[in-house]
């Protein structure tokens, strides 16, 4: 049995989405271990001529692509991008995605949502028959945490879904803060049956911001494996 060298097969899917940028392209940027791979790759081929515009998802991605010297706008200034590159916690067969565990979900998605095309970069670790392995990130607003918090617990509870909902915290053991600010509730539901309604339901929360299911976003996932590399949903360059 060969072993899947995580390392390796982000390098290999980050490499695979390279063929689908052409020059001239407005891109967005993700956040994660695969995109940042992406982005170091790209950042190589702008040393080498390759004339792109990029939005980043993430102050730790507008750090990297800064260090790279591949030309930065900002969404308000491209509002409207070609193509998304970026990573995932998890997808199922439908494409459907878990997001979050980097903490950028938010911008992730307003990224994803502008952009003609989604490509998600991943290693086959991520693939799985139904959602829920990862905990679903929920980003909250500050104000209100518990009640927010004892809202979602309630929302699973109605949808039976075991109540697990944990506030996410940094190393040293104080609440992690987004980008923009908000903390972020990881929701341990286990198998999740129907990601619509549940995204659906999560949306009417007050205090929610945005929840890590990415459904109907992404148009192809190009996933790594030990020994090769599969293209899901569209396939043409």
């Amino acid at each position: 049995m060969t072993v899947l060298d995580l390392t390796s097969a982000k390098r290999r899917a980050a490499a695979r989405a390279l063929d689908f940028v052409r020059p001239g392209m407005r891109l967005g940027l993700g956040t994660g271990s695969t995109a940042t791979e992406f982005v170091r790759l790209l950042g190589a081929r702008v040393a080498e001529g390759l004339k792109v515009l990029c939005v980043p998802t993430s102050k730790g991605t507008l750090a990297l692509a800064q260090s790279l010297a591949i030309p930065l706008a900002t969404l308000d200034q491209v509002p409207e991008l070609d193509l998304v590159i970026d990573g995932a916690d998890e997808f199922d067969p439908q494409l459907r995605l878990i997001k979050g565990g980097g903490g950028a979900l938010l911008r992730e998605k307003i990224v994803a949502a502008t952009s003609a095309r989604m490509i998600v970069v991943v290693d086959a670790s991520k693939e799985v028959a139904r959602l829920g392995r990862f905990p679903l990130p929920v980003e909250v607003d500050t104000f209100g945490l518990e009640a927010t918090r004892r809202h979602v617990i309630n929302l699973a509870r109605v949808m039976r879904l075991p109540p697990n909902v944990e506030l996410r915290r940094g190393a040293e053991g104080h609440a992690f803060v987004t980008d923009g600010g908000h903390y972020i509730l990881d929701c341990a539901f286990g198998s999740i049956g129907d990601p619509e309604a549940l995204a659906r339901s999560l949306a009417t929360i007050p205090g929610v911001i945005e929840h890590g299911l990415f459904i109907g976003l992404a148009s192809t996932i190009i996933v790594a494996a030990a020994t090769e590399i599969r293209l899901l949903g569209e396939a043409s360059q």
